[in-house]
């Protein structure tokens, strides 16, 4: 299986470019579904040790089904298969244009989540025009055991978010396994309560969001991945969830730019313009470096040929 790898903000893409399951044709919301269903294994197999790593986000290219696009593509982790990834696009444009596919300009990818386009600046330059991205209820609160109540935004940015702002817990490299295990807690109590998406999505992400010990950054986030790991950058989708609460509230207006950075620091450059349907189109800008240009083996007596399952 021939994959390269790469890094947005210190978050890992392994892209996929060939050897991946038949999903057949039609809408790729359709092909995600059987991806998750009847090839959790392959998703598996290459996400989880030894193989894959903590926080990596797969994406396997795909024929796109509107011909504009210059592929179609499904994001999957440890743990689900992804609507959209913000950083996985950033990394999936700075890997097609290392391949020679793409040229500098812009583009179009065909995600499960809908089109997003992509305007590739330079070698490492990247930014996304996320689908449109919406508030869906604004200080949702659930009781979580040993956290006491919490208080936080349901948003969609491509996933579905909790975002709690301000963090009961500091964000900071310090905290990344205590700020894990109060993720853990809130998004299954959330789950639990019924918080979520208008037709019942479950929430995937949390999000503690804090105000930044930086000049010129406005926030400082950490996020909570379905795989239980957290996510090195910012989160693309996440802060496209970010923006529509920002929005919603009235403290971003349209166009301002603002730089959201993870709990290591990795920044993105934000801004929004209202959208069609009443929420906002997020535009995100990000840095991805090609870290590795490899074939996967997978060797029918290798006992974790499957990856490893704690």
């Amino acid at each position: 299986m021939h994959v390269i790898d790469s890094h947005t903000g210190g978050e890992p893409t392994r892209v996929i470019l060939d050897g991946g399951p038949d999903l057949g044709s039609g809408p790729l919301a359709e092909r995600a579904r059987r991806l998750a269903s009847d090839h959790a294994d392959f998703y598996l197999s290459v996400m989880r040790e030894p193989r894959g790593q903590p926080a990596m986000v797969g994406a396997l290219l795909v024929p796109p089904t509107d011909p504009s696009c210059a592929t179609g593509v499904i994001y999957f982790d440890a743990g689900a298969v992804l609507g959209m990834c913000g950083h996985g696009t950033i990394g999936l444009a700075v890997t097609l244009a290392h391949l020679g596919r793409i040229d500098i300009g812009t583009h179009k990818f065909e995600t499960p989540a809908g089109i997003v386009e992509v305007t590739l600046s330079d070698a490492n330059t990247v930014t996304v025009r996320n689908v449109e991205s919406r508030l869906v209820q604004a200080d949702a609160q659930v009781r979580v055991e040993r956290l006491g109540t919490i208080t936080g935004d349901i948003a969609y940015g491509g996933n579905w978010f909790y975002i709690i702002d301000p963090s009961p817990i500091p964000v900071t490299p310090a905290n990344i396994r205590t700020l894990t295990d109060a993720g853990i807690a809130i998004r299954n109590a959330a789950n639990a309560a019924g918080l979520g998406g208008e037709a019942g999505e479950p929430i995937d992400h949390v999000v503690f969001q804090e105000p930044p010990n930086t000049p010129g950054v406005h926030s400082r986030n950490f996020v909570l991945c379905p795989d239980d790991t957290y996510d090195r950058s910012p989160c693309g989708t996440g802060s496209s969830a970010r923006l529509a609460s920002l929005a919603a509230r009235g403290t971003l207006a349209p166009g301002q730019e603002i730089i959201q950075q993870s709990v290591i620091g990795s920044p993105y450059h934000l801004s929004y313009q209202p959208g069609p349907n009443g929420g906002v189109l997020p535009t995100i800008t990000g840095q991805a470096f090609v870290t590795a240009n490899t074939h996967l083996m997978f060797d029918a007596a290798d006992p974790f040929r499957d990856g490893i399952a704690l």
